[in-house]
């Protein structure tokens, strides 16, 4: 099996974007390879991959979903041994039921005083957070955006990068890790959003930004990651008092403001 992950991870290295396989990588080295590489394909069978699903869920403890997660990456590689060792039978694949969670929301008090804290004695960061509120923007996209793709003349937002930190997977680098931009999540994700009347008057007071400058910092070399702008987002729920937020949770709220006031759902 570990050789058969090898050929599926190297044949679609340049089919899917870099973090997705870098995601898949990881999979394949931390889970299926320690647990079950070394089985002969046509010795994996339903059982064999109950078992290995279970253990993932009791001995690692992992999420349900991450176990789905890996549960998916090992059916599709072995629908590639299916079509390409004679011989292999199609073998069914069971997940984990996965939890329904309540989806966390920002009520309308709670976004008032959010936003009213992110007001009192801005920065490009708290304008930032306050930004993606308020356009639905991801926590990789406003940490990518420049002020470029801001335009106040045609009272839009163009979404067409996120960041990400990586795993370096060439070996190359002395860093395990490192910053890369490249296009959003999806095709779906490139995208022109407007911009209300009341952040239009917000964004005029940042005016002065060069337009190569990053939003969240107002520098044209220097960047906010991801999880440094999780960090401050910590702090700043933390001095508001708000608990269970996330910032994925500003993206369902813009979403549920949008639909309180029948947005057309698509």
């Amino acid at each position: 099996l570990s050789s058969i992950c090898d050929q599926w991870l190297q044949l679609n290295r340049t089919k899917v974007k870099e973090s997705s396989y870098v995601k898949y990588s990881a999979i394949v080295d931390k889970h299926i390879k320690p647990a079950i590489g070394g089985y002969l394909i046509q010795a994996i069978d339903s059982l064999t991959i109950e078992q290995f699903g279970h253990d993932l869920l009791t001995e690692k403890a992992l999420a349900p979903k991450t176990v789905w997660d890996i549960l998916s990456l090992l059916k599709t590689v072995l629908q590639y041994a299916h079509k390409t060792v004679s011989g292999i039978d199609l073998v069914e694949v069971t997940y984990p039921k996965l939890p329904k969670q309540e989806m966390r929301i920002l009520s309308r008090e709670e976004q008032d005083i959010f936003v009213q804290y992110l007001l009192n004695d801005p920065d490009p960061c708290k304008f930032g957070v306050l930004f993606s509120l308020l356009t639905g923007l991801r926590i990789g996209e406003i940490c990518a955006l420049k002020w470029r793709n801001i335009s106040l003349a045609d009272r839009t937002v163009s979404v067409s990068s996120t960041m990400q930190r990586l795993k370096n997977s060439d070996g190359g680098s002395s860093s395990k890790t490192s910053i890369r931009i490249s296009t959003p999540k999806s095709d779906s994700s490139l995208r022109i959003i407007p911009l209300s009347d009341y952040l239009i008057d917000i964004c005029n007071h940042w005016t002065w930004m060069a337009p190569e400058a990053y939003v969240l910092t107002g520098d044209l070399d220097r960047f906010v990651e991801p999880r440094t702008l999780q960090y401050w987002l910590a702090k700043y729920t933390k001095d508001c008092n708000l608990d269970g937020v996330h910032y994925h949770v500003l993206r369902h709220t813009f979403a549920t403001r949008c639909v309180e006031v029948d947005f057309e759902i698509k």
